[in-house]
């Protein structure tokens, strides 16, 4: 896999704002409703790196649907550079936990869609080849969804939002179904990539590692419905290194916040 040059400094960003004013939803299951967020406010700059925690199911992917404009709000208010957010809008790139692959066309081409749709596409092959080179499938550019491994696939989508160079990345456990070294590497080109584009970026996972290495911001959520339980910035300057003292004390401090303290 290629790796991206890390920039000493993070270029003036060219992402967008942000603001998540007192969100709450709740899915209607069977005439009764499940809610899944609960009063939730968040302000995220322009540029920030923003990694959301919680426990499973609380509603983190369903605040980044909603971050999305995938669907509305129960009540409260979300909104882009001060505009409201009321659907989906190519500024906003999705990275969801499944691949989504269109199976008739090749890892080329389904990393060229955005290009595509654009009628940039002429312009930006040589972009497209860069980014599939970046995840590591050069050699598999010709390849079609059934013949990639589930990684394979995962590295395919995410290829497909760098291309589109995002003023906001929305990352839904984007390396998770990746193999332990593939996904270390893969942290540290999505470090890069952010730091030399300037885009905003809100993840949510859950390797707790993984959050702090790569963000400059934590948000942790209580069980659901979800309510902002920490708010933190990740103090430590990039590039990042794992055996920091700093990293190991703020993961002590963020799995207390998740209920594990015991184990460490």
């Amino acid at each position: 896999m290629v790796a991206l040059e890390q920039p000493r400094e993070p270029i003036a960003s060219t992402g967008a704002s942000l603001d998540i004013d007192n969100v709450s939803h709740a899915f209607d299951l069977d005439g009764s409703l499940l809610r899944v967020l609960d009063s939730v406010s968040l302000k995220v700059e322009p540029g920030e790196f923003v990694a959301l925690l919680g426990p499973s199911g609380c509603g983190k992917s369903t605040l980044l649907r909603l971050i999305a404009g995938l669907e509305p709000p129960r009540s409260g208010a979300l909104r882009e550079n001060g505009e409201p957010i009321t659907g989906p809008h190519p500024s906003r790139v999705v990275v969801f936990q499944d691949p989504t692959l269109f199976p008739w066309r090749t890892v080329w081409n389904n990393v060229a869609l955005g290009p595509e749709a654009q009628g940039s596409l002429k312009r930006q092959r040589e972009r497209v080849d860069a980014t599939i080179g970046l995840v590591g499938l050069t050699q598999f550019a010709k390849a079609y969804p059934h013949q990639l491994s589930g990684g394979m696939a995962q590295r395919v989508a995410l290829a497909r939002a760098l291309v589109n160079d995002p003023a906001v990345m929305i990352l839904d456990e984007p390396l998770g179904k990746l193999d332990s070294l593939t996904r270390l590497t893969m942290q540290s080109e999505l470090v890069s990539l952010w730091r030399s584009k300037g885009f905003t970026a809100i993840l949510v996972t859950h390797d707790v590692e993984e959050a702090l290495f790569l963000s400059t911001r934590v948000v942790v959520f209580s069980e659901r419905p979800a309510r902002v339980k920490a708010d933190f910035k990740v103090d430590l300057p990039y590039p990042r290194h794992r055996g920091d003292p700093r990293l190991a004390e703020l993961r002590r401090e963020s799995l207390a916040l998740l209920g594990l303290a015991a184990s460490w």
